[in-house]
């Protein structure tokens, strides 16, 4: 996907400010049996497509609304991912701002986690 410079800006400026993880590193995670917080920030209809195997849906659109209620405890490990890593850095820095201190975007988002054939569940997309 083609994004706007303005949003790449943004992007960038966030990225330069968080935690970027891989794709891999959180498979990783997921294998050793690690508890934390994986959060797909993507649209309703982006993850009633399909989504990481185990993601909690909390859109861009509420996530600051929602969080502390989703996830109270501030020191929680939490990993957010959307469809290539620009929303979920952005998403990410606003964590950072609301006081959680353990926050992370996954790089190359749902696009990389696909590519990399790891598991997916399908949504509930019409």
């Amino acid at each position: 996907m083609k994004h706007n410079p303005g949003f790449l800006k943004i992007a960038e400026e966030a990225r330069r400010t968080i935690k970027e993880c891989t794709a891999v590193s959180v498979k990783a995670k997921m294998d050793r049996g690690e508890r934390f917080h994986f959060v797909d920030v993507r649209e309703d209809n982006e993850f009633a497509v399909d989504h990481a195997k185990g993601a909690l849906h909390l859109g861009r659109g509420i996530l600051e609304r929602d969080i502390e209620a989703v996830i109270p405890d501030k020191h929680a490990e939490i990993v957010l991912y959307c469809g290539g890593g620009y929303r979920s850095a952005l998403a990410a820095g606003n964590l950072m701002k609301m006081g959680y201190a353990n926050v992370a975007s996954m790089d190359g988002g749902i696009r990389v986690w696909r590519e990399a054939g790891y598991p997916i569940e399908k949504g509930t997309a019409q």
